[in-house]
């Protein structure tokens, strides 16, 4: 499975769904890891320790959407992100 993981953009949260680690276990257990550029910078997660992890990070949310399966995020979707869920795409929040 192809999985997204968000950078947060509600106001004054600053977590991310997943810790490298996390991404390194979905990677063993064959899963392919999409990771927003900076998603992790606010809880001390970079993004080179999500490529060392086995992450292919992405410029924007838009392309994590689009080539996801599912999507991980701390919190749920702001309306700005509705019109981007694709048809039967999980969402785990």
């Amino acid at each position: 499975m192809r999985i997204g993981v968000l950078k947060e953009i509600k106001t004054k949260e600053h977590r991310i769904a997943v810790t490298p680690e996390g991404v390194e276990q979905m990677r063993n257990h064959g899963h392919e890891v999409l990771v927003e550029i900076d998603a992790g910078n606010g809880s001390y997660f970079y993004n080179e320790d999500y490529e060392n992890a086995g992450a292919k990070m992405c410029t924007s949310p838009e392309e994590i959407y689009q080539k996801s399966e599912m999507i991980m995020k701390v919190k749920e979707p702001l309306p700005v992100e509705y019109p981007l869920i694709q048809n039967g795409q999980i969402l785990f929040t």
